[in-house]
């Protein structure tokens, strides 16, 4: 007969906890809608470094997907600088092409 084994569930944590607490001043920029129906739109946005006024920033052209096919060696060298690798990618081929 095989013995009953504990149960392996753990403790449940949820994700939400590590959810900045909201400010004051989140609430004045949110957008508030009521079943789908906008009320107040949004006055701002969350920017990197906390609450910015107005419309983010728009670039005046977007980025464009693409496939590439690089050397390992190379692709682990971006990725050894962590995050932003890609964008550290993007400009080296910048400079590469003299931009």
């Amino acid at each position: 007969m095989s013995e009953n084994k504990p149960s392996s569930a753990g403790v449940f944590l949820d994700p939400a906890d590590d959810a900045p607490e909201w400010t004051d001043e989140m609430f004045d920029i949110a957008e508030f809608s009521i079943g789908g129906k906008v009320i107040r739109p949004a006055t701002g946005y969350l920017g990197p470094n906390g609450v910015v006024r107005g419309r983010p920033p728009l670039r005046a052209e977007t980025k464009r997907q693409v496939t590439l096919r690089l050397d390992p060696d190379v692709l682990d060298r971006f990725r050894e600088g962590g995050p932003g690798w890609q964008g550290r990618i993007n400009e080296a081929l910048r400079k590469a092409v003299g931009l």
